[in-house]
């Protein structure tokens, strides 16, 4: 297992490695967007699937969004009211986001977007920037929890140190979808809309 020191996970990030650190959900892997494929290789994870920007405030996330005053002036009750939290909004996308965020492009040229409420991870990400991420799990199987849960299924990622000491909700973030100017319920995880 690699484990490293908040200063050496965030350098690490910086260089492109793939990085584990808690949320406020649960341990999530972690790599610049532009290089999500590696995120894909380790996870086996299916092309069709997703990845998520995760960042430390609105404003670094949305440049990776496409959008007009109007549209993000009716986001605000609900992005005020959930983040930072267990919330992932899907939005358009940006020219911005590399095609490793969406692999297979199947959602129509969306993104999803987070702030978790945690601050181990704000503060990871205030110094790295957006990142691309998921749970820390193998595809399809329950999301690890601990830091040997995650050594044992990926020897090769940078794991904070003292993660155990963190604990997320264990729940997935509610994932919601803009579209025809209302929101749709992808996944109901922890937060209720």
């Amino acid at each position: 297992m690699v484990k490293v020191s908040q200063t050496e996970l965030i350098a690490g990030a910086i260089a492109g490695k793939v990085v584990s650190f808690p949320t406020d959900t649960v341990p999530a892997l972690a790599v610049k967007p532009e290089l999500g494929n590696l995120i894909y290789q380790l996870k086996q994870r299916s092309a069709t699937k997703p990845l998520i920007l995760l960042g430390s405030s609105l404003d670094d996330l949305l440049p990776y969004v496409a959008y007009h005053d109007a549209e993000l002036a009716t986001w605000q009750d609900l992005i005020q009211q959930h983040l930072p939290g267990a919330l992932t909004l899907v939005l358009p996308a940006s020219e911005r986001v590399p095609p490793a965020i969406n692999a297979t492009n199947t959602n129509t040229n969306t993104v999803g977007i987070r702030i978790p409420n945690c601050p181990t991870a704000i503060k990871i990400l205030r110094q790295t920037g957006v990142l691309a991420t998921t749970s820390a799990n193998i595809s399809g199987q329950d999301a690890l929890r601990t830091m040997a849960e995650i050594e044992r299924a990926f020897p090769s990622v940078l794991i904070l140190e003292n993660m155990d000491l963190f604990s997320g909700s264990g729940l997935p973030s509610t994932v919601v979808l803009w579209q025809e100017q209302q929101w749709k319920i992808i996944r109901q995880g922890s937060v209720v809309i």
